[in-house]
């Protein structure tokens, strides 16, 4: 219990003094005019309440990640404490802040025009295609997932009980949220669902201080006490707790409430604080994991009780036995509303992605709809795919973005003359951790975890001395005077 009091005071310290120290490396500036006021179209680029553009940006980043992610994280032990508590303030809400108030310096632009303006034309075109995909794939995951919940949720209502129709369903609602202005239905109901999610994290947080158990302390940190001992710590804790510590999929959701965002000293209250929020929901989670189970075993055996890994089976027992009806209420609402909120934003985004490339204005329905089809037709195709294929490619895809984002936000506090140690070191261990796991994960190269873990130093290495030597070309180069 004293660990996990600690990691949540360090969260919120986390938030107040670092968060601090990164908005003042960046530089806000509160009389400069944000992307909603200059670029205004009734759709994408609409003034909101800091209040609702926070809910969003939280449930926008959020999913499933931080609570389905941490109950399996878990298993590994405390060091998936270390991992959301550093990961969160070091990390995660770094990369989330300086992606959106970069977009907002450079009028909304969405995340592949702003790696592509820091780290060249052609790896321009590589984020275009690599984005695209993961919201695509996102897009997709968040169909099947809460589709198979709500299909469970109502078995005996025939039809109306199947995964097609709450696919049909979900489907549709994320067409409508992909076309309309973003204050007319997301502005509308986000905030709701939003309050509920983090209702549900404070029950649970009381539920852990009132109920009996056992819970791990740091003093065993860094031992690995995953039940299937061929899973070790380094790389797969950092891709089984994604967005509870550090995930690519944030940066592609900040641009879109940098087009909504009022002043930029709002910023750190909404990138930073959001992803500050969602490693304490990640935080709180994990421990009422394990403490509900009481010990990894069990947690283990709760996890597979369905033949494959379900943590809903987990977010049930305890929303239900710890909060009663509220909590199974809660439970359907968090383990339902927060994939389908973050699968319309997915969708959402690949259109202005998309736009982007084309140079296209939406303000017309019609040009919304023209971007959008296609991408609808693709998902609709992979949704006949193993949804065990699609979630894994999903994970490598999320974190491995991650990396692009990191070096370009890298390159532009190096330009603009700024503390660049706050995003480099991100860079490089992101690097290692996503080369490492692509060498020896089942759905990569199967390597021997010593050669993968080999392979993800080198790749950091080399990408490290690059930077440098381009910082040294730069420097070399640069008119006098800047």
């Amino acid at each position: 219990m004293i660990t996990f009091v600690a990691a949540l005071a360090a969260l919120v310290l986390g938030y107040l003094l670092y968060g601090a120290f990164v908005e003042r490396v960046f530089g806000a500036d509160p009389k400069r005019k944000t992307p909603c006021y200059t670029h205004g179209d009734g759709v994408d680029y609409i003034p909101m309440p800091t209040w609702k553009v926070y809910l969003i940006q939280f449930l926008n980043i959020a999913g499933t990640g931080p609570i389905f992610g941490s109950i399996m994280g878990i298993l590994f032990g405390p060091a998936a404490y270390l991992w959301i508590v550093l990961g969160s303030i070091f990390g995660g809400a770094v990369h989330d802040y300086l992606s959106g108030m970069i977009s907002i310096r450079k009028c909304g632009m969405s995340l592949p025009e702003i790696v592509g303006d820091e780290l060249g034309g052609g790896v321009r075109q590589a984020m275009r295609l690599f984005s695209l995909v993961l919201m695509v794939l996102v897009g997709t995951v968040f169909v099947t997932t809460p589709a198979g919940l709500l299909a469970t949720m109502t078995q005996g209502w025939g039809f109306f009980g199947s995964i097609t129709f709450w696919s049909v369903v979900i489907f549709i609602y994320y067409i409508l949220a992909t076309l309309l202005p973003i204050d007319a239905l997301i502005g509308r109901i986000y905030p709701l669902f939003g309050v509920a999610l983090l209702i549900m994290a404070v029950g649970v947080l009381v539920g852990i201080f009132t109920h009996g158990g056992w819970m791990p302390e740091i003093t065993d940190a860094f031992t690995n006490h995953h039940p299937n001992e061929s899973l070790p710590i380094f790389p797969m804790l950092f891709i089984t707790i994604a967005c509870g510590a550090v995930s690519g999929f944030h940066a592609t959701q900040s641009p879109m409430m940098a087009r909504c965002i009022r002043n930029e000293r709002l910023g750190r209250r909404v990138f930073y604080g959001a992803m500050i929020t969602e490693g304490i929901v990640a935080m709180i989670w994990a421990a009422a994991a394990i403490k509900y189970a009481g010990s990894y075993e069990g947690l283990q055996q709760m996890l597979t009780s369905g033949g494959n890994s379900n943590p809903a089976v987990v977010v049930n027992f305890i929303c239900n036995d710890w909060m009663g009806g509220l909590g199974a209420i809660l439970a359907i609402l968090g383990v339902v509303a927060a994939p389908v909120t973050s699968g319309d934003t997915a969708f959402r985004c690949a259109r202005l992605i998309a736009s982007d490339i084309l140079k296209l204005r939406q303000d017309s329905i019609w040009r919304r709809l023209a971007v959008s089809l296609p991408l609808f037709v693709i998902a609709a195709v992979l949704m006949n795919v193993n949804f065990d294929i699609l979630w894994r490619y999903f994970a490598w895809f999320n974190q491995t973005l991650s990396i692009f984002t990191f070096w370009a936000l890298t390159v532009w506090l190096a330009r603009n003359g700024r503390t660049y140690a706050i995003t480099l070191l991100p860079a490089l261990f992101m690097t290692a951790v996503c080369t490492s796991y692509i060498l020896v994960a089942p759905e990569g190269f199967r390597l021997p975890q010593a050669a993968g873990v080999a392979g993800g130093l080198a790749a950091a290495a080399m990408l490290g001395a690059m930077f440098f030597r381009w910082l040294r070309l730069y420097r070399a180069n640069r008119p006098v005077g800047q």
